[in-house]
């Protein structure tokens, strides 16, 4: 099963969406939420996403207007 750490930075408008839910249910993608910071005018999120459909779920949000950058190695490591 495919797997990618992402770091997903989103805008305001999209602070309320549940995202993780959607690409969840729509995409049927197992999350890990790694780190994550929501303030009322944007957020962003660490997430390992794993799934068959992965780089759908990718495309996904970045067609909601987030930005997403694949990372390397292990965040929680300092």
């Amino acid at each position: 099963m495919p797997t990618s750490r992402l770091h997903v930075s989103f805008p305001e408008q999209l602070v309320d969406r549940p995202m993780v839910y959607e690409l969840v249910r729509d995409f049927d993608l197992v999350p890990n939420i790694r780190r994550a910071n929501v303030e009322a005018h944007s957020g962003w999120v660490i997430l390992e996403l794993s799934g068959d459909r992965l780089e759908a779920g990718i495309a996904y949000l970045e067609d909601l207007g987030c930005t997403v950058n694949r990372m390397e190695g292990d965040v929680l490591e300092g």
